[in-house]
């Protein structure tokens, strides 16, 4: 079967196109990087170069396919992110049903059932909702929690404070995931047939508070006394604008850990829990202690 994945190369979409070659599929990976090429095939996949919000690429690369995986890739440069999820999302509903496209794996988010109060994911909520207005097309919304990877953001704060601040922390409840699993889950729905209609996959690798946490990283990188402290909604505010986070981006950021904080971000998510993918915090904690 013929499936495409956009993304390029990232966290996700890298070993997914691997794990997809490896059990036969012919896969095209849509980059906006022409000096992504020479990699995509080396990985045995075919390069698509063009930007995810063409839907004149996207519609070109999607014919003939039998799946397609669709993300929003960062930009942290728009300046609306809200808009910008939106025209991704369009962009992608017109090419989907331009190109008869009949099973879509789109990567959302856990909260993204969430209308408002959930700060960056909002964007989210909204292709969920572009998406589903495609008729007769099978559409899984994977849903991960939060990445490990976002723990890298951490790292100046233990360095230079000595210890991780968020407005949530302490015995706030997170649960995380490691790209690995949701690559692993995305190609599992894209080599699986499914009825026309709309179906959320949650996606997790594992739960804990944020105290045990901050003791499995501070552990790992030689810090066993670390604390991960809790701070007011201001003070997170004044902290991400005072390492250069636009005042309105630094707002959206504060929105969605408030959510954590409140539970509210994980209310969907604890009814509709899945089983617990391989990479655990403490596998991780390896790779939080080379990058620190």
């Amino acid at each position: 079967m013929k499936v495409v994945v956009t993304g390029s190369l990232g966290n996700i979409s890298k070993p997914l196109t691997q794990e997809l070659i490896q059990k036969g599929q012919a896969v095209t990976v849509i980059s906006s990087k022409p000096e992504k090429q020479h990699d995509i095939e080396n990985l045995g996949a075919t390069a698509a170069i063009g930007s995810v919000e063409d839907a004149d690429i996207l519609t070109s690369a999607f014919v003939g396919a039998d799946a397609v995986y669709v993300m929003v890739p960062p930009n942290f440069g728009a300046t609306d992110m809200r808009a910008y999820y939106q025209r991704v999302g369009q962009s992608y509903a017109q090419a989907i049903r331009q190109a008869g496209v009949r099973r879509v794996v789109h990567l959302s988010s856990w909260g993204a059932h969430l209308a408002e109060g959930t700060g960056v994911i909002l964007g989210s909520h909204d292709v969920e909702g572009i998406l589903n207005e495609l008729p007769g097309v099978a559409l899984t919304h994977l849903r991960p929690t939060s990445f490990y990877t976002n723990l890298f953001g951490f790292v100046g704060k233990i360095k230079g404070a000595g210890f991780i601040g968020a407005n949530y922390g302490g015995e706030d409840k997170v649960a995380m995931v490691h790209y690995r699993d949701i690559a692993a889950a995305a190609a599992e729905e894209l080599t699986t047939p499914a009825a026309p209609g709309q179906q959320v996959r949650y996606v997790s690798s594992d739960e804990c508070t944020c105290n045990e946490a901050a003791q499995i990283l501070g552990a790992a990188i030689g810090k066993p006394d670390l604390q991960w402290i809790t701070l007011t909604d201001a003070q997170m505010q004044e902290n991400l604008e005072k390492n250069g986070v636009p005042a309105p981006v630094a707002a959206a950021v504060v929105e969605l850990y408030a959510s954590i904080h409140s539970g509210k971000l994980g209310e969907e998510y604890e009814r509709h829990k899945p089983t617990m993918g391989k990479v655990k915090l403490a596998d991780f904690a390896k790779e939080f202690a080379a990058a620190f």
